[in-house]
Formats: structure tokens, C-alpha cells, sequence
């Protein structure tokens, strides 16, 4: 199968985005590692492995396709946060903005009429549901505990309140 040049296009600038959610993630986890915080650390970690098993999803969809791969270069993550709520609020705005270009990524495979780049894209429409419920969670979690209350966030991931299927994979090793 043949994928249109547009839709290659903006696949390949995808894998970017993935890449580059996956070492923002990274770099989160490690404020949150160096915050004492390690459980909010082993969430993020995670997150940057999915991250980084999304983009190889779309590199094996580009090859599948008979696309010409690109990967492209990937921007130095934010590092430094105020506290961890601006963490969070980033982690969601990173999904938000993932959200719609995954959308994007299905508008143009349905004017394209390519109905198999479609079904395959929508593992990522489901993802992405999943995702910014997930980080939505967090931050409003993160709001109500307040810095000092950090450790009852802690206390709700490790006991599996971001369970997969009802927003993530929190307790993912």
C-alpha cells in the first residue's frame, strides 16, 4: 500500500512529536526523581516509554505503507519547573497538543480516503482519550494537594488510581 506524500509528511514530523514527548517526560520524571517523589518519577519514566513506543508504532506504519521515512530532529525538553504543578501542566498540554495532531493525522487519511492509514491511526485516537484523562487527573490532583501534599498523589498512584483502562498505565514497570 501506498501512503499519499502528505500524510508520509506528516507522519514523519509525528515520530518527532512522539520523540520529543518522550524525553519531555523523561526530563519531568527526573524533577520529580530529584524532588523526592518517586513514585510521580516511575509514572513519567513510564510515560516516556509509551511515548517513545508510539512513535515506533507510527515508524512501522510509515514502512508498512511503503513511505519514505524521515525521522526528524528532536528539541532539547524543558528541564527546570517552578513545582509540580507546572510539571503536570505541561505533561497535559503535551498531550493536549499530541491529541490534535493525531487528529489532524486522521483528517488527512480520510481525504486521502485511505481507509487502512484510518483504522490504524485510531489506536492513537483511543491513546489519546486515555492520555489527557489521565493527565487531567493528575493535575487536578496535583492543585488540590498542593506542593506540601504531594505525598497523597504519590499514595494515589501507588495504589493503582491511573489503572490501564481507565487512563494509563501508572503502575507500569
Amino acid at each position: 500500500m501506498m501512503i499519499s506524500k502528505k500524510l508520509n509528511t506528516l507522519l514523519n514530523e509525528q515520530i518527532g512529536h512522539e520523540l520529543a514527548a518522550s524525553h519531555q517526560y523523561v526530563a519531568i520524571a527526573t524533577y520529580f526523581d530529584q524532588a523526592a517523589l518517586p513514585v510521580m518519577a516511575k509514572h513519567y519514566y513510564a510515560q516516556a516509554l509509551e511515548e517513545r513506543d508510539h512513535a515506533m508504532r507510527l515508524v512501522k506504519l510509515v514502512l508498512d505503507s511503503d513511505g519514505d521515512l524521515k525521522i526528524p530532529a528532536v528539541p532539547a525538553p524543558k528541564m527546570e519547573f517552578k513545582n509540580s504543578l507546572e510539571a503536570v501542566q505541561l505533561a497535559l498540554a503535551s498531550e493536549l497538543k499530541v491529541t490534535a495532531q493525531i487528529s489532524a493525522l486522521v483528517d488527512q487519511a480520510i481525504a486521502d480516503k485511505d481507509h487502512l492509514s484510518k483504522n490504524a491511526l485510531e489506536w492513537f485516537v483511543n491513546e489519546q482519550r486515555e492520555e489527557v484523562t489521565s493527565a487531567t487527573t493528575l493535575v487536578q490532583m496535583t492543585k488540590r494537594a498542593g506542593e506540601s501534599g504531594m505525598f497523597f498523589v504519590e499514595n494515589f498512584l501507588q495504589s493503582g488510581g491511573l489503572a490501564e483502562g481507565e487512563g494509563g498505565e501508572a503502575g507500569a514497570e
